[in-house]
């Protein structure tokens, strides 16, 4: 035969060959597909049962102010639920980001929760074990897991300070704003399977016992509770992670062996307070909210400047 007969000949089993392969490679892809997006709806659509501990909701205004400082200073729950909590205005994330918020039918449809009394607002219907159920264990009043919801951080939170939060939340003044219910699409759902910040309720020891609250002061310990929420980002030991929410954007290393370098308090608390750092970059406040943080207290920042320095520079 001729040679160029044969070379023909071998290109065409090769293609076949090479045909056969990638098909059967893609048949098992779409299989698995399939399988991941029937496990991560089963994550989705699980129910939580256990037992929910009440706390102390304080009616006093020492406590009710004590929860608007936790909210707006510590939890910083304005960053997702907006300035006034009553969820993000849905044409301003047209063209801004905002945290915690899709309405991508493929992903899914996040949108934070109204937190008022208004139109649209859970303020009306919640009860104090609602919000204990919620906030500390990231579970609708459906038993299903909150979607993208810090409740594995605020389940650190100190009895005290949860009902205080909780005391707040129910003076909040009542906002219109009807969001409609968030929700998992195909892709949200696969990602589910490992992401485990999409259903915080899955990645939180319902049953495990509360630790003491902690000693108010400037002390290690005390940082470490008021550093909890840093840890959403920064992650656990605050040497770095992904910005939940937009996994293009990296919270950076902030122990002394990273982006803190070789930072004095005075210019951590500086930072904290203007946004910006002692090279003169401004930091953006969509991804690190120095403009909650700096309502937190001298003693406050200076307790969390304290268990930055007894961390190893990661």
């Amino acid at each position: 035969p001729h040679p160029a007969t044969g070379r023909r000949a071998v290109l065409r089993r090769f293609l076949k060959w090479f045909g056969i392969i990638a098909g059967g490679l893609l048949g098992i892809f779409l299989v698995l597909l399939v399988v991941v997006f029937f496990v991560g709806s089963r994550k989705v659509d699980r129910t939580y049962d256990g037992q929910i501990v009440s706390v102390t909701v304080p009616t006093d205004a020492a406590g009710i102010a004590r929860g608007k400082h936790y909210v707006e200073a510590i939890g910083v729950c304005q960053v997702c639920h907006g300035q006034d909590l009553a969820g993000p205005v849905v044409d301003d994330c047209k063209d801004e980001p905002c945290i915690g918020f899709s309405n991508d039918p493929i992903f899914g449809k996040l949108k934070p929760n109204n937190l008022t009394s208004g139109l649209g607002g859970i303020g009306s219907v919640f009860t104090d074990t609602d919000y204990v159920r919620a906030i500390r264990h990231g579970i609708g009043r459906d038993n299903k897991s909150l979607l993208i919801m810090p409740s594995e951080q605020y389940n650190r939170i100190s009895d005290e300070d949860l009902g205080a939060l909780i005391a707040y939340l129910k003076t909040v003044g009542p906002v219109d704003n009807e969001l409609g219910e968030s929700n998992l699409g195909p892709l949200g759902r696969v990602i589910a399977v490992i992401a485990g910040g999409l259903l915080p309720a899955s990645q939180i020891d319902h049953s495990a016992a509360r630790a003491p609250s902690p000693v108010v002061g400037v002390s290690v310990g005390y940082g470490v509770y008021l550093a909890e929420i840093c840890t959403v980002c920064h992650g656990d030991q605050l040497t770095g992670s992904k910005v939940p929410g937009n996994e293009r954007v990296d919270a950076p290393n902030i122990t002394l062996g990273g982006a803190l370098g070789d930072w004095t308090k005075s210019e951590f608390i500086n930072t904290i307070r203007s946004g910006i750092t002692p090279q003169g970059d401004l930091l953006d406040p969509r991804f690190m909210p120095w403009n909650r943080f700096t309502l937190m207290t001298e003693d406050e920042l200076d307790a969390i400047w304290l268990y930055i320095q007894s961390l190893p520079a990661g």
